[in-house]
């Protein structure tokens, strides 16, 4: 019966914490938009902004408190992006958030008289 008390992880510092909710973004940021996935997000940025806020100013670090409010605001505004019915080409990292490019093509070069053209390849 003692399994059942940690089911869920406990993150030990705020770091940990963050580098955990930032995962779980990563893994849900494209998915089709529901109400459960609202509701789970929406109680995401409401851990960092309560308990997770609370812990990093104990924790005294300034710097971690400002990845932390970025952290929060980009989240904030995925909600925004994705009501709005357009995709979120982004991804986090860091506690920041980093374009993903949008659609990437393979190239192979051109090696005839070494001009470097390139060319999409047709597959």
């Amino acid at each position: 019966m003692k399994h059942k008390q940690h089911r869920y992880v406990q993150p030990h510092n705020v770091r940990e914490a963050m580098e955990l909710i930032q995962k779980l973004f990563n893994q849900y940021r494209n998915a089709p938009l529901t109400r459960e996935l609202l509701d789970y997000h929406n109680n995401l940025v409401h851990r960092l902004n309560d308990d997770i806020h609370d812990a990093a100013v104990k924790e005294g670090n300034p710097k971690q408190l400002e990845q932390l409010e970025n952290m929060a605001d980009v989240m904030r505004r995925w909600v925004s992006i994705r009501l709005s019915g357009s995709p979120f080409e982004a991804k986090m990292r860091h506690f920041k958030l980093y374009s993903d490019g949008g659609t990437k093509f393979k190239r192979k070069v051109h090696k005839i008289k070494g001009s470097g053209n390139y060319r999409a390849s047709r597959h």
